[in-house]
């Protein structure tokens, strides 16, 4: 099974900058509590192919991750994919950005998981907490961006 889930939010920072810090996949665990750690290989600027490998806990189970980023289009687009092996992944996932008139950006962020073995039987349930948390996880995205 898959399925997805996203939210929209407007930044108060330009479009360059909300791109910037959402490209350096480092600044993840500033607004995702269930990111441990992160590292990035190889070193340098985010490129497609860029990997970022991370420890996260997610509903008391800690996993390793491996997201490799797929495009890069600054400073409007940035997509991304899971290359580890996990119970539920993100098969694609991604953000979208335009800068509104008064100089803010409008931030779409999506992801869409999808269950391996037993975890089809999982995916329902992440899905439905995704979807729950969407909006609060854009709004930390949000606050971050304006943090930094």
């Amino acid at each position: 099974m898959t399925g997805q889930f996203e939210a929209t939010v407007e930044i108060d920072r330009s479009v360059d900058e909300v791109f910037a810090f959402l490209a350096d996949g480092r600044n993840d665990p500033k607004f995702s509590p269930r990111v441990l750690q992160i590292a990035k290989t190889p070193e340098g600027p985010t490129a497609a192919g860029t990997v970022f490998v991370s420890t996260v806990k997610d509903a008391g189970m800690t996993t390793k991750r491996e997201i490799r980023v797929s495009e890069l289009q600054p400073p409007s687009r940035l997509r991304w994919t899971e290359t580890s092996k996990n119970l539920v992944t993100s098969a694609e996932g991604g953000y979208d950005l335009e800068p509104t008139a008064d100089g803010r950006t409008r931030l779409h962020v999506f992801n869409r998981l999808e269950g391996h073995g037993i975890g089809k039987l999982l995916t329902p349930l992440a899905l439905g907490a995704a979807r729950k948390d969407a909006d609060a996880f854009a709004d930390r995205i949000k606050r971050a961006v304006e943090a930094s």
